[in-house]
């Protein structure tokens, strides 16, 4: 037997060759890889045969809770469980994870009869888990075990029991969980989704809780929050001369001016790129009106509509600013495309 196909001890050296050495880690993460994804197949399978039942109750139960769920697990289980319970939470199902041990001392209070109590270990005999239960169980809240031996004792203590169990672990030793704990994270995704689907839950829910992410930013900010206002609009009435427009878009930075009536009604626009053309032509512009050389019909957007929307409309239409006016035409802001990259929604 050579290097790169020895079992690999404590007391054994690794590899001293660096050829060998990397040839032994890529070969034992490949074992690793297909070990996981051999035991997430076979777990799919159970689920299509005989777990079905029990997975589809669990997600019933889940449904039908009017309190929270609470996920609870030790060691790698319980590493496990607060992931398991952090994306129950931010998919719309209140969740939180609860340690064993701090359970047995005050924790408990905060598990009331109308939550789901999930408890995980895979050998469904871990003994801090198994002390806080026939308290749960007498509180009469619901339990659902995840363990990979139906008749351990936590899985006969279960209302419902969802099959964990994996031929080997990863492990070359088969002993620290690894397949395992794949297999349970990705349990606790299913139950997951398949709830937030029957939910009905939306990118807009998924925002709601999200609000610094991405995603949050795009679907929560409204024009409203991020165009400029007041004395920040650039704007001129039809009479203004082009030389007084241009200060107007010189002073104001956003490399153009709104024109408006006395109302404040939005008549047009007139652009830095408007001005460029203008120069373009041979003709004298000092004695223009801004009214002459203006854009009348500028690309507008209202305030209560996404910022999200306002860069559809730049990039469809390739400019760089909108003005921001009300149902009766009235302008109320002026949007840069600079302010949405400040913003983050770009």
């Amino acid at each position: 037997m050579n290097e790169l196909n020895a079992p690999l001890t404590f007391k054994q050296q690794a590899p001293t060759d660096p050829a060998v050495a990397a040839q032994r880690a890529l070969k034992l993460a490949r074992e690793t890889l297909q070990i996981e994804a051999d035991a997430l197949l076979a777990l799919q399978k159970r689920l299509g045969n005989g777990d079905a039942a029990g997975f589809a109750q669990a997600v019933s139960m889940l449904l039908a809770c009017h309190g929270r769920v609470v996920v609870s697990g030790i060691g790698k289980s319980g590493h496990i469980a607060r992931k398991i319970a952090s994306t129950f939470a931010s998919t719309g199902t209140p969740s939180f994870f609860v340690h064993p041990a701090e359970a047995a001392h005050g924790d408990l209070g905060m598990v009331t009869p109308q939550d789901v109590f999930i408890a995980i270990s895979y050998s469904g005999e871990a003994s801090e888990l198994m002390s806080i239960l026939p308290i749960i169980k007498r509180l009469g809240v619901k339990l659902i075990a995840m363990t990979g031996n139906p008749e351990s004792s936590l899985g006969k203590l279960a209302d419902i029991h969802l099959n964990l169990h994996v031929d080997k672990e990863a492990c070359p030793l088969n002993l620290a969980p690894t397949a395992s704990t794949t297999v349970t994270l990705a349990l606790g995704d299913a139950l997951a989704v398949a709830v937030l689907d029957a939910r009905g839950f939306r990118e807009e829910d998924f925002a709601r809780s999200h609000p610094g992410g991405s995603l949050g930013r795009r679907l929560l900010t409204h024009v409203r929050d991020v165009m400029r206002t007041n004395g920040d609009i650039p704007q001129v009435g039809p009479e203004t001369s082009l030389k007084t427009a241009l200060l107007e878009i010189t002073k104001k930075g956003m490399a153009m001016t709104a024109v408006v009536d006395e109302h404040q009604t939005v008549l047009g626009i007139f652009t830095d790129g408007d001005l460029r053309r203008l120069m373009d032509g041979t003709r004298d512009f000092t004695q223009l009106r801004i009214a002459d050389v203006m854009n009348h019909a500028p690309r507008r957007i209202r305030p209560e509509q996404l910022a999200v929307e306002a860069v559809e409309v730049m990039e469809t239409y390739r400019i760089n600013q909108l003005l921001v006016a009300d149902d009766s035409g009235k302008l109320v802001g002026a949007l840069h495309i600079h302010d949405l990259t400040r913003a983050k929604v770009i």
